[in-house]
């Protein structure tokens, strides 16, 4: 089966709203956009035609999501939304619809599929680290350099 998932910003690009392929989002995702087109009740229209359907994400699959995300560095960057998203492709080896490069990030990660729909997608997957410009060392989180005082900045490691 195709199972073909999305976050948010595919919405705001009204991937489904043009096409006659089903679509899969999270309740989460589904709060955070339903304000879209309400005047022409387009979302409406996608449930009642079962082109939109709303699945959760089990918890194993989700603690993976959240395992996934911090391993990578992207944990402090993703929204309940964007896990629950990840979770959702993990437990049914769906594909992401979405531009976000901590979502497809942490996806490519665990060999999930991502599918970009403004942008080219992200050229390079890795891991994130805090480093201080300062000393030059590394830090797993922070925004101060513990050793230095010096503001953290975040660099992918590229694998």
């Amino acid at each position: 089966m195709d199972f073909k998932i999305l976050d948010a910003s595919a919405f705001y690009a009204g991937v489904p709203f043009r096409s006659s392929d089903v679509w899969y989002t999270t309740t989460l995702v589904f709060d955070e956009i339903k304000h879209i087109k309400k005047n022409h009740d387009a979302l409406g229209t996608l449930l009642e035609t079962n082109r939109l359907k709303i699945r959760e994400p089990d918890a194993d699959a989700t603690k993976t999501a959240i395992d996934a995300a911090k391993k990578t560095g992207d944990y402090p960057q993703l929204s309940k939304q964007d896990m629950s998203i990840i979770a959702l492709c993990i437990q049914n080896q769906g594909e992401i619809i979405t531009d976000d490069f901590a979502i497809s990030n942490v996806a490519k990660n665990l060999g999930l599929k991502i599918s970009p729909i403004m942008t080219k997608g992200i050229k390079d997957v890795g891991k994130w680290v805090h480093y201080c410009p300062g000393c030059r060392t590394n830090h797993k989180t922070g925004t101060e350099c513990p050793v230095c005082g010096t503001p953290l900045k975040r660099k992918l490691l590229k694998e």
